[in-house]
């Protein structure tokens, strides 16, 4: 029997007012996995309803309770790591290990939410007035709307909401049509299984015909006051547009075109492995995932031979079997999508070192490519799939101006067994993060996570997410009374 889930609203699961479902397909079997109510406009003003009801109370609950609740869903969805398992291979094709990761580390953005509760909130000021006390203070915003992706679905859908709540707003979520469950629904089951009182966290899910007029209304909304969104470049725009004019702030964590550069004075072996990892872990999926990979021409040919060996290694298919690396892209669309960006590379004179065959069903093989000419749209546009393309620099300024010539701007791994030269590299590379003798994907619940130029503004992590979706006011007290020349 499939799966069926309602909008969460006010506590309660709700059918939309149409009365509409939509399907969730997995991505492998290309079977239904789930259907899911379709929310309309008139379900997104029942939700702002509900979390705008919420919030005075949520806001002024103690700070102990806000904590408790934040420690328990940490411990609950560890707990449940089996069915973050199972939902995760039912609709985006997730392998064992890459689901094992989101639980823990969205556990701990769970536990750093409890964190952020409790700590200090404002500062006390030089007041320029005679006997004043100035205060800048740290308050919630109110009703904050949440756009969470599929790609990383678990920590990506408690990364949306941990610190909007841990600062005291209340949310309306809208996970991906790919993830309706994995980055929304099972969320919110973990959250209100701790405690989150009704009202606090609202999911609506919608058809994917329905998304853009859904994302408007909500946005549009008056008593939403502040928006986040972890997606595309192209979608991000959109939002931010219509954030901007309704004058609301954005949290923006869009695409990557992310290098890793590999120094002269790297480790070849280590180099390797990490820029492997750096690219085909989740299929490529990932907003970090390089598929640039920069190699000093005094290490290209070692590099690339063991490169494509090691990639040649790895176990593509049913992502159920424990032996999968590569697993499934989240539609057979995507599939096609980077067959078609290989089709065009090669055409132009690209070579292909290993993978390159055409898709079967959802499944693309890992591929590395080679020669890449500027014309191609791979040159610049970002692969997000199992696609790399190996190029190789004579100096360090050339690397770091072809890492830096694309419009993204969200992180960069530099490999290298000199410390030193390796950070004169990166601070010179132009993305909100860099990780040197790393490779790209990383993510702390406690560091500032975001990116530059085309890939967004904004940040999630630590004192900075809570701050993101904080207004901070101007307090003063008077201690003696003023005077005035009239």
């Amino acid at each position: 029997m499939t799966l069926h889930r309602d909008l969460l609203i006010g506590g309660k699961d709700q059918p939309a007012v149409s009365g509409r479902t939509a399907e969730d397909v997995n991505p492998y079997s290309s079977q239904v996995y789930a259907t899911v109510a379709a929310a309309g406009v008139e379900d997104v003003t029942r939700a702002v309803d509900a979390a705008d009801a919420a919030f005075e109370g949520w806001a002024a609950l103690g700070p102990a309770q806000r904590r408790k609740i934040f420690l328990t869903a940490a411990d609950l969805l560890e707990a449940r790591t089996e069915d973050a398992v199972r939902i995760m291979a039912g609709e985006v094709g997730g392998t064992r290990p890459w689901a094992m990761f989101n639980v823990g580390l969205a556990a701990n953005i769970l536990r750093e939410a409890a964190a952020a509760v409790t700590a200090p909130r404002g500062e006390v000021l030089s007041a320029q007035e005679e006997g004043a006390l100035g205060l800048a203070v740290r308050e919630p915003v109110g009703v904050v709307a949440a756009f969470s992706p599929w790609n990383a679905p678990v920590i990506l859908g408690v990364r949306a909401v941990a610190a909007p709540l841990a600062a005291g707003n209340t949310v309306v979520m809208k996970p991906s049509e790919d993830a309706p469950i994995a980055c929304g629904l099972f969320v919110a089951d973990i959250l209100r299984e701790a405690g989150l009182p009704d009202g606090v966290l609202n999911v609506i899910t919608n058809a994917p015909e329905d998304a853009a007029a859904v994302a408007e209304a909500l946005i549009a909304d008056e008593r939403v006051r502040a928006v986040n969104f972890t997606g595309s470049t192209n979608v991000g725009r959109i939002i931010g547009v219509h954030a901007a004019r309704h004058l609301k702030p954005a949290v923006l964590e869009l695409g990557g075109k992310n290098s890793v550069i590999v120094l002269a004075d790297a480790d070849v072996d280590y180099a390797v492995d990490a820029a492997v990892f750096s690219v085909f872990m989740n299929s490529g999926q990932i907003c970090m995932s390089a598929d640039r990979i920069l190699v000093h021409e005094s290490l290209a040919e070692e590099f690339t031979a063991k490169f494509t060996a090691k990639t040649e290694s790895l176990a593509s298919g049913d992502p159920a079997d424990p032996h999968t690396v590569v697993g499934p892209l989240v539609t057979p669309d995507a599939a096609r999508r980077v067959a078609a960006l290989v089709e065009d590379a090669v055409a132009k004179g690209a070579t292909v070192l290993t993978g390159g065959a055409a898709p079967e069903g959802a499944v693309h093989q890992a591929t590395v490519l080679t020669d890449l000419p500027e014309d191609t749209e791979l040159y610049r546009g970002e692969a997000f799939g199992p696609l790399a393309v190996i190029s190789t620099f004579a100096t360090d300024d050339e690397a770091i101006s072809f890492a830096n010539s694309t419009e993204h701007g969200l992180t960069c791994g530099i490999i290298t067994e000199n410390g030193t030269h390796g950070l004169r590299v990166a601070r010179r590379i132009r993305t909100g993060i860099v990780h040197v003798n790393d490779q790209s994907v990383a993510d702390e619940p406690n560091a500032p996570f975001g990116g530059f130029k085309g890939s967004g503004y904004g940040r999630f992590g630590g004192r900075w997410g809570i701050e993101a979706f904080s207004n901070t006011r101007w307090v003063t007290l008077a201690t003696q009374q003023a005077h005035f020349p009239f």
